[in-house]
């Protein structure tokens, strides 16, 4: 709490002044944590001071909100291109990250229980930089990064705002944004090492080395691959449903899989549904084999039913067979795009409407696919494949993957 609290002060965080009259002050309370490693043995206490961000008023003490996270599949394009073209990567993590960030609105908070000023006990915090809990901290804290890794020259993407592009003749660099986790490859150790210098100039934050642990993922490094695992995710997740010592199971899915909305009784609690549903989906991250299987799990958020969490049940048993599975990006891999796509006729018992899927592999590195539902009933099986076929390039042109994909190779295949 101490070195907290000494982080706030040194950063200019408030400052002390007398409270406004009718000003919303904003509360706060301590949260405590244990910081684990990727093998789940503590790594160091933390505690934070967290503001309570529902005693905010939209339009005084906050305006918009919204802050980007790096997708998945940009993630995985990226790792399959530093691995081909033999690049180092590292992992960087910032220290107090949101305590970066510049507010443009006034926010005024209490003072830090446990630390307040005894000379001034009745003053309280007028907000310099943002803090954790805070609505806007998130996107003050992008913006603050953003401005400051533009002016080292380096290029948000167009396709994805948290992957930014660094290219100085025959350097070219990488940088990957999630929060205050960052992944940085370069062309070279030696702009590699310049990067991370010139960062860490700017924001207090730590070299972890080689990419080992990101957003509960493990890397595995050998001579020819990368092998990306969720298995002390896939643990947890057991644990919390209860099924940690359950019997496996073979496959994720019977051949009956997509189940009527109105089939079964509801659920007792449904927000334990959707939070196994919401775990599992994250574990898709590195699990295409569950891809299908959760995205009908996923249909039935709104009004889950018994029969569909056996099929929860049913996934969770299969992924206790299958701790071990992952995702293997392979060294020896070109820059050629293949992309793959299917759908059913009819498949849902409910709407008749179909169900599409796609995966693209870059090279031989799978780095995006996706199961969904059509959003029209096809009237033959001829027009359902069209209609997903219409449907998978569509989805490409929303999310920016196509753009991302051919300007990052083309970036590569020019250096």
């Amino acid at each position: 709490m101490t070195d907290e609290y000494g982080a706030l002060l040194s950063n200019n965080t408030w400052e002390l002044v007398d409270p406004p009259r009718n000003a919303n002050i904003v509360t706060g309370k301590w949260i405590y944590r244990h910081k684990l490693k990727s093998d789940g043995s503590l790594d160091r206490y933390k505690a934070r001071w967290v503001l309570r961000g529902f005693t905010q008023r939209e339009g005084i003490d906050f305006d918009e909100t919204f802050s980007p996270v790096v997708k998945p599949a940009t993630i995985r394009t990226v790792l399959s291109i530093a691995l081909s073209s033999n690049w180092p990567i590292h992992q960087l993590d910032v220290k107090n990250a949101f305590l970066n960030g510049t507010l443009v609105e006034t926010v005024y908070a209490r003072q830090p229980s446990g630390f307040v000023d005894p000379n001034f006990p009745d003053k309280v915090c007028r907000l310099n930089k943002s803090l954790y809990g805070l609505k806007q901290a998130p996107r003050a804290w992008f913006q603050r990064f953003a401005t400051y890794i533009t002016s080292l020259g380096f290029i948000g993407s167009k396709s994805d705002s948290s992957l930014f592009i660094y290219r100085r003749g025959p350097d070219t660099a990488y940088l990957l944004l999630y929060v205050d986790d960052i992944v940085l490859t370069a062309s070279s150790s030696a702009l590699l090492a310049s990067l991370i210098a010139s960062l860490q100039s700017e924001f207090r934050m730590t070299n972890m080395g080689d990419l080992h642990y990101f957003l509960g993922v493990s890397v595995k490094h050998s001579k020819d691959c990368l092998f990306l695992s969720q298995e002390k995710y896939v643990l947890e997740l057991l644990e919390r449903a209860g099924m940690l010592h359950c019997k496996s199971i073979t496959t994720p899915v019977d051949t009956a899989s997509k189940l009527s909305a109105k089939s079964s009784e509801p659920v007792a609690d449904p927000t334990e549904y959707r939070s196994l549903a919401g775990g599992l989906q994250y574990l898709t991250f590195t699990r295409p084999d569950i891809s299908y299987a959760v995205q009908q799990i996923c249909l039935h958020m709104h009004d889950p039913r018994a029969n569909h969490l056996l099929l929860v049940k049913r996934v969770l048993r299969y992924i206790r067979g299958t701790t071990d599975y992952g995702l293997t990006l392979f060294r020896r891999s070109s820059s050629k795009l293949t992309a793959y796509s299917d759908a059913d006729w009819a498949g849902c018992p409910d709407t008749r409407r179909s169900t599409s899927g796609y995966c693209v592999f870059l090279g031989s590195n799978l780095v995006s696919w996706s199961a969904k539902r059509q959003h029209t009933v096809s009237r033959s099986s001829a027009e359902q494949r069209l209609v997903g076929f219409a449907s998978f390039f569509r989805s490409f042109i929303d999310q920016s993957r196509v753009q991302l994909l051919c300007s990052v190779i083309m970036l590569v295949q020019s250096t």
